[in-house]
């Protein structure tokens, strides 16, 4: 490799992450529908060329602006009674402090291909935490999807619909309601 190339590959690097910020940015504000690649590119001061040119078109740059990791904390030398607590409090900070899961929670209900990057977040990050303590698969998934019942209708009317009682609540207050639901849904016998 030339010395030449690890520029032109780091100038190209920085230029992809300033998209995909400005992007994380338009898509949580305006959703996916009414989010366009000029509004973007303005957003980032580039072209539009440019984005089209790293990602293909706006379908190609969603899936990237909305890779995420939900870095979800080792569970594994946790006693078992505090599993609720830990999730509940670890997502109120991740959708604090990230607007992409806005954005994705907001456009999966209307767009398709969306909602199934949910459906693989779940998958991937969420159903093998409740695989841990469930050793038949077909009851994780069930526990997965309790779990995510909580998560996601929290984040619906706290960050999205934005009910002024849900946005009101503080962190411990959403632990204390949320983290007992969790928690039976984890760790109790199975109905």
């Amino acid at each position: 490799m030339t010395d030449s190339a690890a520029p032109a590959r780091r100038s190209s690097e920085v230029t992809k992450g300033v998209i995909l910020a400005a992007a994380r940015e338009r898509f949580a504000a305006d959703g996916y529908e009414r989010a366009t690649i000029r509004a973007i590119a303005r957003d980032a001061e580039i072209d539009p060329s440019m984005v089209m040119r790293y990602f293909g078109n706006k379908e190609g740059l969603f899936v990237a602006a909305s890779e995420f990791q939900l870095r979800l904390p080792e569970l594994g030398a946790l006693p078992g009674k505090h599993v609720g607590a830990v999730l509940i409090s670890h997502f109120v900070d991740r959708w604090d402090e990230d607007e992409a899961l806005t954005a994705l929670l907001r456009v999966s209900v209307t767009n398709e291909a969306t909602a199934e990057r949910m459906h693989d977040i779940m998958k991937q990050q969420i159903v093998p935490i409740a695989a841990g303590i469930s050793a038949d698969p077909e009851e994780a998934q069930r526990r997965a999807v309790l779990v995510a019942t909580q998560i996601l209708g929290m984040a619906l009317a706290r960050y999205v619909l934005k009910f002024p009682a849900a946005v009101a609540m503080g962190r411990e207050e959403i632990v204390a309601w949320l983290a007992p639901t969790v928690q039976r849904y984890l760790t109790d016998e199975a109905p």
